[in-house]
């Protein structure tokens, strides 16, 4: 059997916490900042968890059963 490779993509966008829990980064910050508010920017800069409903597909790209 050949070794599964981890998707590159994922690997970058996502990261396990110490629980097991998945790390994932906020959309919408990286550009047309101008428009956006204070408060909705400083709120896209903290960490969120990825739902439960994607979990089983990032865990897939990310190789981790």
């Amino acid at each position: 059997m050949p070794k599964v490779k981890t998707n590159s993509g994922a690997k970058k966008r996502f990261a396990l916490t110490g629980t097991g829990k998945i790390k994932r980064k906020h959309a919408y910050h990286s550009h047309i900042l101008t428009k956006k508010t204070k408060k909705q920017k400083r709120n896209l800069v903290h960490m969120g968890l990825v739902n439960d409903a994607n979990k089983k597909a990032v865990k897939e790209l990310l190789c981790l059963r």
